[in-house]
């Protein structure tokens, strides 16, 4: 039977030491990926809230507004649309989750007919 030096006790509580910030990095990366995804739905459905109350000459503003949740910030354009029609832009900001990436915004556009 071999004896072990006592200088390599502890030599993978080290190796793991090293490690475990690559493992935070790839989590947080993930969660901001599953950020952009969440935004990017969000700004989908402020779209379509805006264009149906634009359609009902309503304020598109305030319905984008009211269709995003979890404390998003966004913002709602009226567009053309062509004749008989709205078309409203929404943008929400992307949560910033790992520190340097700032992804902007998700932005998505709906088209509804307009309620005579």
């Amino acid at each position: 039977m071999p004896c072990r030096r006592r200088r390599d006790r502890g030599q993978v509580a080290i190796e793991y030491l090293g490690f475990v910030p690559i493992l935070l990095l790839v989590g947080m990366a993930g969660i901001q990926i599953g950020a952009v995804a969440y935004a990017a739905e969000q700004a989908g459905t402020a779209a379509r809230a805006g264009a149906r109350a634009a359609s009902l000459h309503q304020d598109a503003q305030a319905a984008c507004a009211q269709a995003v949740s979890g404390g998003l910030t966004v913002s709602c354009g009226e567009g053309g649309g062509g004749a008989g029609s709205v078309t409203v832009t929404a943008e929400v900001d992307i949560p910033q989750i790992v520190p340097g990436w700032d992804l902007g915004k998700a932005t998505k556009s709906a088209t509804m007919p307009l309620d005579h």
